[in-house]
């Protein structure tokens, strides 16, 4: 078998260094620096010649640097000649940018497959993409992960019961993940009409289903970025008569007045995973993080040894 190597980029070490905890391996050693005018050099400081190497790097913000710096890396060991490139990409960035939907703008998450690709990785594993179709914008195999297990162990640990869940789908675009989440949770399923005024202004109109009254609201999304379309729900489904508002996405990228939008919100607390590292000034109570540092490692380890990796999910029957 090929010899296993993980390294990580800048953007989300500690997660790398979960990963290797549970697979019971080093972290990689490679050197990343920045030049005086801002250009990154990489250094990979072993061997990697004829290794499985998976290279750990979201492109999270600062997304540009970090896209970068993946670039690099992934051509630094395709020079160093290892036997297998996998970019581990928890978060991807540019994802909402996936189609035309007016004239004369990009499709940069295809460009940004195309740099993937071109720069010399041989595989893609990553994590709840905004749009599904961003899979066939790549020329070589990706593998998706969900990261609905760990977010519903968390709700079964709550210990609620079907009679008092309401599961809230914040837009149309979640609704086929709300149903996911009501066959494995239990409980009603509720959708809010969301409108978009613009790129950086929604807001909600109505709520289809329910009834909320005396109910625990759980509310899911991919991710959370401006918090803008979540607390505008939190808001309807308070008023709906909700009793408890949690909402759980993948990805916490919070920016702009999220964590302030959030802390003036009904909502209770809010879940994200690790695979956007949480800055201290956005730690607040209403905000918890789940691992997936599990869940990749063991997608990771079934790469190697050419496994399945669907039947992560078939066999919980967790997907969504």
């Amino acid at each position: 078998m090929r010899e296993l190597k993980i390294f990580s980029g800048a953007a989300n070490r500690q997660l790398a260094e979960d990963i290797c905890g549970f697979l019971h391996l080093p972290l990689g050693q490679i050197s990343l620096t920045d030049f005086p005018d801002g250009e990154k050099h990489c250094k990979i400081e072993e061997d990697v010649r004829g290794r499985d190497a998976y290279l750990i790097q979201p492109t999270c913000p600062p997304v540009n640097d970090n896209l970068m710096e993946l670039l690099i890396m992934i051509d630094s060991f395709k020079r160093a000649s290892a036997s297998r490139i996998t970019a581990v990409i928890p978060y991807f960035g540019y994802a909402r940018s996936d189609r035309k939907d007016e004239g004369r703008v990009p499709i940069t998450a295809k460009l940004c497959a195309n740099l993937i690709t071109r720069a010399g990785a041989d595989r893609v594993l990553t994590m709840d993409l905004h749009a599904a179709q961003i899979q066939g914008f790549f020329d070589i195999p990706v593998d998706h992960l969900y990261a609905a297990p760990v977010i519903n162990d968390h709700f079964h640990r709550m210990e609620l019961s079907e009679d008092e869940i309401v599961v809230v789908s914040p837009d149309e675009g979640s609704i086929k993940r709300a149903i996911g989440h009501v066959q494995r949770l239990g409980g009603k399923l509720a959708i809010v009409d969301k409108r978009r005024a613009s790129a950086m202004e929604t807001t909600q109109e109505h709520i289809i289903g329910g009834p909320f009254e005396g109910r625990v609201a759980l509310m899911f999304d991919d991710m959370i970025s401006t918090a803008g379309s979540i607390c505008g729900a939190a808001r309807l489904v308070q008023e709906a008569g909700a009793r408890e508002i949690h909402v759980a996405a993948t990805h916490g990228v919070f920016c702009g007045p999220a964590i302030e939008l959030i802390q003036q919100s009904p909502i209770t607390s809010v879940l994200v995973t690790d695979s956007i590292p949480l800055s201290e000034d956005k730690q607040i109570p209403q905000v918890q993080v789940l691992t997936i540092a599990p869940l990749l490692a063991e997608a990771i380890k079934r790469i190697h040894h050419d496994k399945s990796i669907s039947s992560i999910f078939s066999d919980s029957s967790q997907s969504s």
